[in-house]
């Protein structure tokens, strides 16, 4: 029995024993990492006395901090900053739909600003800035070795006033000033038209009002085309659309399906991931449909054409997208501003992360670069020229009843309204094409 108590004391010891030797050593590694924080902080501490102290001018003390904290967090990713108490107000009013400037939505590459995408109507629109365009001055100013705030606060100006931007485009051999007039920016979230049978919704953002206008939109262009059995089909157009609020970005992929998974959000924490998946209720019935997409579709847009692509309930049309596969959370701090800091990676319901890949077209049409209005021997060639019909006492069409005519010239006036269309948006045009072609085979094709 004592050898017995001798052995079981002595395996307790051997337990301990080992228990120290493991722990010990992890003890002190987290004791050191401390030490070695608190050391830097303490650094940070002395360079910013020294500043105040010796810096050749006064320094505010207010600014200097900011700028720290938000060196700290640019460093982490593009997207994380720190807002100000003047961002974050400004953010809260774009969610809402309205502000002031230029138009664009932007990150920053290379040292430069690069333009995400030009929004619909607004003067960045009209001057013809283009997705992927590169800002390399403002008002003559570099803007190289700038923080992406910094450089947006030099395009923030009175509205009513010019700026003048440098921009580098791809295909253009030399950089080229653009002037462009400040104005206050109003969004319209989702414009809605339509376009012989087919229902185009453009969805510019993802703000408050995305689902609700998309959803009014789609239900006012069904009954004016006449019933949802008149409609052959809907286009969704993202193009240009640089994101926004992920809980709209849902919304909408729901309204065009009626089950499963949306999208997923993983964390540092395999604990902090979701899930969003969808409920039944499809706003198009059913109804085939195209999503547009191009290199100025980002975020919350890519969320709604992976959902869709993924599911194959919709046919993706157009080039790659940006390719923002991250999920920002606005933290509010103390004096009003705020932290914008990245906080899980999104997936699209295959499990695929779209992060610096972007969502890959079923269908890949580019639509052609803007070219000047100038009439080529090409053109001259193509002109519209002089039929029988035109000539003076030409015989009338004694087979077709009036009826007959007027259809006929009704599918002429359609066919001239497509091939003005492939001028203006050869994409859209493209997209529309494939659903008169699926409306061709029957319900049952589609």
């Amino acid at each position: 029995m004592k050898k017995f108590l001798m052995a079981a004391v002595a395996g307790t010891l051997v337990g301990a024993i080992a228990t120290t030797q493991i722990a010990g050593p992890l003890l002190a590694q987290e004791g050191e990492r401390k030490t070695s924080v608190y050391e830097q902080l303490d650094l940070f501490g002395d360079i910013f006395e020294r500043i105040r102290a010796q810096y050749v001018e006064d320094v505010d003390e207010a600014e200097l901090i900011e700028a720290a904290i938000n060196g700290m967090l640019t460093s982490l990713d593009p997207h994380s900053s720190y807002l100000s108490p003047k961002d974050a107000s400004d953010m809260r009013v774009q969610t809402r739909g309205e502000f002031g400037g230029l138009g664009i939505e932007v990150t920053q590459e290379e040292g430069f600003v690069k333009v995400v995408s030009p929004i619909d109507d607004t003067p960045a629109d009209a001057a013809g800035i283009e997705a992927g365009d590169f800002i390399t001055h403002v008002d003559g100013e570099s803007v190289l070795g700038l923080t992406l705030d910094q450089a947006v606060e030099l395009m923030r100006g009175p509205v009513g006033s010019e700026i003048i931007i440098t921009v580098v485009r791809e295909g253009r051999d030399e950089p080229f000033d653009v002037s462009i007039i400040r104005d206050t920016i109003k969004l319209t979230a989702v414009r809605t038209r339509t376009q012989g049978e087919t229902v185009v919704l453009r969805v510019t953002t993802f703000n408050d009002q995305t689902y609700p206008n998309l959803a009014s939109g789609l239900q006012e262009a069904v009954d004016e085309v006449g019933g949802m059995e008149k409609v052959n089909g809907f286009v969704l157009d993202l193009r240009n659309n640089p994101g926004g609020l992920l809980t709209q970005a849902i919304k909408v992929s729901d309204a065009f399906l009626d089950a499963g998974e949306i999208v997923s959000t993983r964390g540092r924490d395999p604990q902090d991931g979701e899930r969003y998946n969808a409920q039944v209720g499809d706003l198009a019935e059913g109804k085939p449909l195209v999503v547009l997409i191009n290199g100025g579709s980002a975020s919350a847009s890519e969320i709604v054409a992976g959902a869709l692509q993924d599911h194959r309930r919709a046919i993706v049309v157009g080039t790659k997208s940006f390719g923002k596969g991250s999920v920002q959370t606005v933290m509010p701090l103390r004096g009003d501003g705020a932290m914008r800091l990245t906080t899980a990676r999104y997936y699209t319901p295959s499990g695929r992360s779209i992060q610096a890949l972007g969502v890959s077209p079923d269908i890949i049409v580019e639509q052609p670069p803007r070219t000047p209005e100038t009439e080529t021997e090409e053109d001259a060639a193509n002109r519209p020229t002089r039929s029988e019909a035109d000539l003076r006492g030409s015989l009338d069409n004694d087979s077709l009843t009036e009826d007959e005519r007027r259809q006929i010239e009704a599918d002429r006036a359609a066919a001239e309204a497509a091939a003005q269309l492939r001028e203006d948006d050869y994409q859209l045009a493209y997209a529309i094409d494939i659903l008169k072609g699926l409306s061709a085979l029957g319900p049952d094709q589609n």
